[in-house]
């Protein structure tokens, strides 16, 4: 029996399963696995199909693991680290993976019935093609802590692999390519990956229509919330807020009423990673921001059907909720056009510094019911010599925790943090615990005068309470970042200087 044979029949039974392939495409699916796996004999249970398949199949990491160990020992993967075992395993799920056009014709077939029933197919059909790692993600820490704005959620990212040393070294070698030109790109449906650029052979898209454009619709790898999707313009055009960015938003609640959808902000520091595509983060969760109350209804001239108000939230929200799209794009792009150019001294919002524009707005959109509704969150990136990465940004005091920018998904309540917290904390823990100098040990320094006042603040920490002990403060302590990047803060100073710039557009 050939080497991969038992691990091909479970692999294939796992496709036919899992409805990866039909079974008139078996034997073709069964010969790319041979072409892949370098062999050019099998005497499986697919020999002679009779129907069955093999019993007992084991989660897809498994299979995949043991094929991967062999692969290594024959030398088809010539180098053995986490980058180039995903680029053999993907190329593996790829193989039993049918093509675009059959998905999208089933994803197409489900939302004529329901939009909900064809988001649950290709979610599934995301996670059992091992495009989301669900052994991964289940190494994330997630938890949630009582706030003064409610219940924020809290995840330690461990899924996202750590960057590859083995892989560096080899990209840096390679430094010619430009395809495709970032991760977003439609191109990578299907793409080998390489050292620097992740394998997408198992990745699909599904093609729908945003206000008379092509863009794409998939999921997130890395799940940060459920059903973490993303929707992309097929064309790599760079991020923008304007009136457009509104009318594209609404359009795809409209057409996906169960998901919620929102973007990053177009600037540095306060906008996401990836300013040089189009794209919008939504899904099927409720954040914290979402069941925030208003704090202070506001109106907006020419607006009677429109209801409007601050939230009650750390960061500076105007909320917009309305049956009315057209009436709810057009009040949003006004607010948008007059805070693009809006400066109050007192309140330390400047629009430009020299000719460098600073605000902008974070955009999220959903239903309530009948009604269509806007979050407008005000942003401005504008830096100084006391914090020279943003005003409006994590301060230098909270950088033990939070460093990294405030993008959609911290905006709406949702700390994502990095990995090193995992044995940072840990570290912290034993330190609380046993009394140890934490300036002494490199993985707590950074956390020290924290420690020292949780150590006041809970003087009967022990082994029993110190893990809930510390993910409160770590919650807490993105309750304080929150607020760091809250343009106006949440007091009565703050909600007057608001008030101020709603009277400014009420103005125009």
């Amino acid at each position: 029996m050939a080497k991969f044979t038992e691990l091909i029949d479970e692999l294939l039974s796992y496709g036919l399963k899992n409805n990866l392939f039909d079974e008139e495409d078996l034997y073709l699916c069964l010969n790319k696995l041979l072409m892949t796996l370098k062999e050019d004999s099998y005497d499986g249970i697919f020999d002679s199909f009779d129907g069955n398949i093999k019993e007992n199949i084991r989660p897809i990491h498994e299979i995949l693991t043991d094929m991967c160990d062999i692969a290594v020992k024959e030398g088809i993967i010539e180098t053995d680290s986490v980058t180039f075992r995903d680029i053999f395993d993907t190329c593996l799920m790829g193989d039993i993976l049918s093509s675009p056009a059959l998905i999208n014709n089933k994803f197409k077939a489900l939302y004529e019935k329901s939009p909900k029933e064809a988001t649950d197919y290709f979610y599934k059909l995301s996670c059992d093609n091992n495009y989301i790692r669900r052994d991964r993600i289940a190494k994330d820490r997630r938890w949630t802590v009582d706030t003064e704005y409610g219940v924020l959620d809290i995840t330690i990212n461990l899924s996202k692999p750590e960057k590859d040393p083995k892989a560096i070294a080899m990209a840096k070698k390679n430094t010619a390519f430009v395809y495709p030109k970032c991760q977003l790109c439609i191109e990578n449906e299907g793409y080998m990956g390489r050292a620097d650029h992740p394998a997408r052979r198992n990745h699909r898209v599904m093609r729908i229509d945003i206000n008379g454009e092509k863009w794409g619709f998939q999921y997130s790898p890395y799940v940060y919330y459920n059903e973490h999707c993303i929707v992309f313009n097929t064309k790599h055009v760079p991020m923008k807020i304007d009136k457009s960015a509104f009318v594209k938003l609404f359009d795809f609640v409209r057409q996906f009423p169960h998901y919620f959808v929102g973007s990053n902000a177009d600037l540095p520091i306060v906008g996401g990673s990836i300013l040089a595509h189009e794209h919008f983060q939504g899904g099927h969760f409720e954040f914290a921001m979402e069941r925030a109350g208003i704090k202070k209804e506001i109106s907006f001239k020419g607006y009677d059907n429109v209801k409007a108000g601050i939230v009650k939230w750390p960061m500076s929200v105007i909320r917009l909720t309305s049956p009315d799209v057209e009436a709810l794009t057009e009040l949003s792009d006004k607010i948008l056009t007059t805070w693009r150019e809006y400066t109050d001294e007192a309140a330390f919002i400047y629009a430009y510094t020299d000719d460098e524009p600073h605000n902008t707005i974070t955009p999220i959109v959903r239903r309530r019911g009948e009604d269509f509704e806007i979050d407008l969150v005000l942003r401005n990136n504008i830096t100084t010599e006391q914090n020279p990465l943003g005003v409006y940004h994590p301060h230098a005091e909270f950088h033990h925790i939070k460093k990294e920018n405030i993008g959609l998904i911290e905006v709406m309540g949702l700390a994502v943090l990095p990995a090193r917290l995992k044995n940072e904390m840990e570290e912290v823990k034993k330190c609380l615990i046993n009394g140890s100098d934490m300036r002494a040990n490199e993985a707590t320094c950074s956390h020290a005068d924290w420690g020292e006042e949780i150590l006041k603040k809970y003087p009967e920490i022990n082994e029993s309470n110190a893990d809930e002990i510390i993910e409160k403060e770590v919650g807490l302590v993105f309750n304080e970042v929150l607020k760091c990047a809250g343009v106006y803060k949440d007091t009565k100073e703050g909600e007057n200087a608001m008030l101020r710039f709603v009277d400014f557009v009420n103005q125009k």
